[in-house]
């Protein structure tokens, strides 16, 4: 008598665990459930059930999602039919979520592929079947909202201790036996950021510098306007334990005492429009929004102060919201660049060219002629020195378009109109008289 003919059925097994914890093990929670699974498997031998040989193992992933790796990397193979059975030590090991499997299940009947859980006996091919797996479906995602909602209990009255519950470290601080413990360099850099906004009152010229000076964060990277706000508002440095925005006090040392925190805030509590205007009062700018970087992107007024001296840059705005490397000319000294425009200013102020061009734009003005433009563009050189750097900023802001920085220099275009607003200014034009009619 001939035996049956029996097809041989692909197994593949698929296994998950949470946590990380213990997965560093020799013989992990993952090796446990495929060891049930590959026994089960060799018991239906035959029945034609074969092991595959992909392993399909998703550690340290909740069940509440479906992204992750090994399980799409499960169902790439089922569409592609190379499963015919899936094997599970236990439902939840597949999915948490009702939802969520119902689109698995949805799947494996689309390829005609049966799941089969060790430990829960049931066939996903009859309605009997699948009522059970809904039953159990829904226990499963009850145990895991339940466990949810002690996990944030649990973390909400941690959190009112003042205990550290975990995330990100923040700079000033290390971690020891689950609590942070102040690292005393880094503290030393938190209180210098605290201090130099209160004295700057600008973020933007406050990184520009830190960055100048290589001032990095937690990770080693170079810190940027957001990271210099987060830290600002960070309440971990006043010995506070945030929950959800109620502060609690902290089991922590503070690093910023409250007097230097409440300045801090009474400073970013005004708008950073009054902050960029006290900023600029206190450090002119001559060029600003007329000078532009190699990629065409403007340079920003920044200063900085070293040993009581303030130095002055323009910086371009690629380093301050993109890659530095963008830029060929990161940062020009302001006073240098300044000096340069005004000098090459004022030499063009003499050029006969110019005065020409501006004579033929203002004839339209009035009753003037070229000696005039000459005489009055002359007469503003040696005035130059005796006017007020408000007055200076107000006249290269008349006189200059555009000034463009390179490698290889500064190029700058002139304002003819300006010009003739300028003689106009120094009285060398006489407009011609209104006829009345």
């Amino acid at each position: 008598m001939k035996k049956p003919v029996v097809r041989k059925l692909r197994c593949a097994v698929y296994t998950r665990k949470s946590s990380e914890e213990g997965l560093e093990q020799e013989f992990n929670s993952l090796d446990a459930q495929r060891e049930a699974c590959e026994a089960y498997i060799a018991s239906q031998k035959p029945e034609g059930w074969v092991l595959v040989p992909d392993r399909y193992d998703d550690g340290g992933i909740s069940g509440a999602t479906l992204e992750r790796p090994a399980l799409q990397r499960l169902l790439a193979d089922i569409e592609a039919h190379r499963v015919d059975v899936v094997v599970v030590y236990k439902i939840d090991r597949l999915s948490r979520a009702l939802m969520d499997f119902a689109k698995l299940v949805e799947v494996l009947d689309r390829n005609s592929v049966t799941f089969v859980s060790v430990t829960q006996s049931f066939n996903t091919t009859t309605s009997m079947g699948r009522l059970t797996l809904n039953i159990l479906l829904s226990f499963a995602q009850f145990e895991r909202e339940v466990i949810g909602e002690r996990i944030r209990d649990k973390f909400a009255a941690s959190r009112k201790k003042g205990m550290w519950m975990g995330g990100f470290v923040p700079l000033g601080y290390d971690v020891r036996d689950r609590k942070l413990v102040v690292n005393k360099a880094e503290a030393a850099t938190v209180r210098m950021i605290f201090e130099r906004f209160i004295k700057i009152g600008s973020a933007t010229a406050l990184v520009h510098a830190l960055r100048t000076e290589g001032v990095t964060g937690k990770q080693g990277k170079l810190v940027d306007k957001g990271y210099v706000y987060k830290l600002l508002n960070n309440r971990v440095y006043v010995g506070d334990a945030v929950h959800k925005g109620t502060a609690y006090p902290g089991e922590h040392k503070a690093i910023i005492d409250r007097t230097l925190w409440d300045r801090v805030h009474a400073v970013l509590r005004e708008s950073p429009r009054k902050r960029a205007a006290h900023t600029r009062a206190q450090t002119p700018a001559l060029l600003k929004g007329l000078i532009f970087g190699p990629t065409g992107r403007a340079m920003t007024p920044a200063h900085t102060r070293k040993g009581g001296k303030l130095y002055r840059y323009y910086v371009s705005t690629d380093v301050l919201k993109r890659d530095a490397d963008s830029c060929t000319v990161r940062r020009v000294p302001a006073a240098e660049i300044e000096s340069a425009v005004v000098d090459q200013l004022r030499g063009l102020l003499r050029a006969p060219e110019i005065i020409v061009r501006t004579w033929r734009a203002a004839k339209s003005m009035g009753d003037i002629s070229e000696a005039d433009v000459r005489d009055a563009l002359e007469r503003l050189d040696p005035l130059w020195d005796e006017l007020f750097p408000a007055e200076q900023a107000r006249i290269v802001q008349l006189l200059v378009g555009r000034v463009d920085v390179s490698p290889d220099g500064a190029d700058i275009r002139l304002r003819i109109e300006g010009l003739t607003n300028l003689v106009t200014e120094l009285g060398t034009i006489k407009p011609e008289p209104r006829r009345v009619a």
